[in-house]
């Protein structure tokens, strides 16, 4: 399907709005409950690019989805963040004393817990998608039920909100990546971030060093997150997000990590929007 991108959860969902805000409404978006299913969409040439979250500002990384990218060998080619607002809606004509149980994805029910236990009356249940929820209570005309979900989401299934920005913390973003199968062309004018993955013995100071390079080529780190090698024991995998004013001084600190750090890959080059 051409100018197809596929996304985790159904129109409605949050990555639905990620996607919306990178690509405009006119793409085609193929839906999947799960990252595996996305990736796979990706793989098989069904897509030409997915939406992936890879962090939350409360809940921290998604660390299986860093794995997602790095073990296919995919592409980051731009980023979004999205305020997340998660608001709890069900059929119109009912009032929170009315709602047994709510259904939502693990995340949001542990982002919104504060709220729930002001009403100890409701049942929290995990599901797979928070706007899928909200599609189901609407295809079933579902009574007591409630969902939390996006502002979009109770738009296109005609769900009335029973209360607004339900989450503990209320600045809460997620991060999400746009991917591709391969390395695309680019300006290197029009680049300001890059997402990197490397390998290091664990010994004195070998992060320290590589950490020394970044900062003396003026690259600023936003994000390093490690992931232990399963088969290696005590050997290490780092994925890092480094920000830059000139593209020649990202080239200059590559040039020297491909030699110092084992395993260097460049998981993306793109366009920083924060």
């Amino acid at each position: 399907m051409d100018n197809a991108i596929a996304i985790q959860g159904i129109k409605g969902s949050f990555h639905h709005i990620a996607a919306q805000q990178y690509f405009g409404n006119a793409v085609a978006l193929i839906e999947c409950l799960s990252f595996d299913s996305v990736v796979s969409q990706l793989l098989n040439k069904h897509v030409d690019a997915v939406v992936i979250a890879l962090e939350n500002s409360i809940a921290g990384s998604i660390i299986p989805n860093y794995a997602l990218i790095d073990n296919n060998d995919l592409y980051i080619i731009g980023e979004r963040y999205l305020d997340i607002q998660h608001h709890l809606m069900a059929m119109p004509g009912q009032g929170i004393q009315d709602i047994q149980e709510v259904y939502s994805h693990p995340m949001a029910l542990l982002q919104c817990k504060a709220f729930f236990k002001k009403h100890p009356h409701i049942k929290l249940i995990e599901d797979k998608d928070t706007a899928e929820v909200a599609q189901r209570i609407q295809n079933g005309q579902l009574k007591g039920v409630a969902a939390i979900a996006s502002q979009l989401a109770a738009d296109l299934f005609e769900l009335e909100i029973l209360a607004n920005s339900i989450q503990t913390i209320k600045h809460n973003e997620t991060r999400f990546v746009i991917v591709q199968r391969e390395k695309p062309d680019f300006t290197e004018a029009k680049i300001d971030k890059a997402s990197l993955k490397f390998e290091l013995d664990h010994k004195r100071g070998s992060l320290a060093a590589i950490l020394n390079v970044m900062s003396d080529c003026q690259l600023n780190l936003t994000k390093i997150q490690s992931l232990p090698k399963i088969e290696t024991p005590w050997k290490y995998a780092f994925f890092v997000d480094v920000t830059f004013d000139n593209y020649s001084n990202f080239k200059k600190a590559r040039s020297i990590l491909e030699i110092m750090a084992e395993d260097f890959k460049i998981l993306g080059q793109y366009k920083h929007t924060k």
